[in-house]
């Protein structure tokens, strides 16, 4: 997911990082259902600049925090809390959530989780019943799960791909020279395009991101973008990283907008992505729900 933009005051963020706060219709009545469903979005908990935007638009787009808020990894760009054995998750969540989101008034949801590394399956079939009870009770509502590697464990994958959601998402998160520096060990680039690539075998759209400002240069980003291509992969965002806080791994560059332009037409251009979001703000859910409609529809 990447941190949250608000972790920068705005004196210290270039004027294109400045954000005005949220509002419309569609936000305030999202936000005042979301009260008496008692669903946790990433949306609100990471305190997303792009929170307006993505309730506010053509097809209202939300993300939940499946299996907890304590991951088993420890990623260097990542603020979230760790451990190695966070407590069990709620075995009656996917049921919950699932009635919580059918009930919402959003179009297009996005269920992501931490790393479960202390799960069989990483939380797979978690992910899976989620799905499946969603779609049984909201059959037209669209499905985008944002999910961890499972370690690797490629029929985890597709036991989640086949389950009936309309997007598989995995973020490379970086070059792959960067990789180590950036992601923890136990994460990989090889290991990430296996997972879209498992994927995508099972017929489903696949999605991946990156953060920019990390260090990498030109000539990385597009030979990421050639291996994400490679892999099947049909959406891919771009957005700068920040740094969460002073123990996490610093800025090298701001990248402009110009630049960012830049990579979505390449992408869509000369890669052949079917769909690029690209900018300083974009994040791997952003207006996740208008880019798998206008990915669809070209």
């Amino acid at each position: 997911l990447g941190p949250s933009l608000a972790s920068l005051p705005n004196q210290s963020k270039p004027a294109w990082l400045r954000q005005r706060a949220p509002q419309g219709l569609v936000y305030s009545g999202l936000k005042s259902q979301l009260r008496n469903l008692k669903l946790a979005t990433v949306c609100e908990e990471a305190q997303c600049p792009n929170i307006g935007e993505c309730w506010n638009g053509e097809l209202a787009t939300a993300t939940i925090m499946l299996l907890g808020d304590t991951c088993t990894r420890g990623c260097r760009f990542c603020a979230v809390n760790t451990a190695r054995t966070p407590p069990p998750p709620d075995p009656d969540e996917p049921t919950n959530t699932a009635a919580a989101v059918a009930s919402w008034g959003v179009g297009y949801v996005v269920l992501t989780s931490v790393d479960r590394d202390d799960m069989p399956d990483g939380g797979a079939d978690h992910f899976a019943r989620t799905v499946r009870t969603l779609k049984e009770l909201r059959p037209s509502i669209l499905v985008e799960c944002l999910t961890p590697d499972f370690r690797g464990d490629l029929d985890a994958v597709r036991h989640l791909a086949r389950s009936g959601l309309d997007v598989y998402a995995h973020n490379v998160e970086t070059v792959e020279r960067l990789q180590r520096r950036v992601r923890d060990p136990r994460a990989g680039y090889l290991q990430t395009l296996n997972v879209l690539r498992a994927a995508k075998e099972c017929g489903v759209y696949t999605k991946s991101s990156i953060m920019l400002g990390l260090g990498e240069t030109d000539d990385e980003v597009i030979d990421t973008m050639l291996d994400l291509k490679a892999a099947g992969v049909d959406i891919f965002t771009l957005g700068q990283y920040l740094q969460p806080t002073q123990h996490h791994l610093p800025v090298s560059e701001f990248v402009t907008p110009e630049k960012f332009e830049y990579w979505r037409k390449f992408g869509q251009e000369e890669i052949g992505f079917r769909y690029v979001a690209s900018g300083p703000m974009v994040r791997s859910s952003y207006k996740a729900g208008e880019f798998f409609l206008h990915s669809m529809i070209e």
